[in-house]
């Protein structure tokens, strides 16, 4: 099965900028609608970004105008561009195709990112 490889995670100190990847095992990330998602310590799995095959981009209202995913096809990743990170923002962030309630690929390791001074 395709696995979602996640990086570029760190710390990073408040008003800080980090730009996670998201890559497949696979050369087939150009045919996926590809969502970015985290989840906090204690908290539930949420929504954070979303990029179309043919590059809309959709945003959760917490990270609006601070976080923009952009995707190169040709390189077989995706990107989550973090500006003005803020200690909410701590998490371990995947990436993923969703296909209805499920996903194509199988869950990767995720890339933790920190904010804190």
């Amino acid at each position: 099965q395709v696995q979602a490889v996640e990086s570029g995670g760190g710390l990073v100190q408040p008003g800080g900028s980090l730009t996670l990847s998201c890559t497949a095992s696979e050369n087939i990330l150009k045919l996926y609608d590809i969502n970015w998602y985290r989840q906090a310590p204690g908290k539930q799995r949420e929504l954070v970004a979303q990029i179309t095959t043919s590059g809309t981009t959709n945003y959760a209202d917490s990270v609006k105008g601070r976080f923009t995913a952009s995707r190169d096809d040709a390189k077989n990743m995706v990107y989550l561009k973090m500006n003005s990170l803020k200690p909410e923002d701590t998490a371990v962030y995947y990436c993923n195709a969703p296909y209805g309630r499920a996903y194509y690929f199988e869950w990767g390791q995720g890339t933790q990112v920190t904010v804190s001074s």
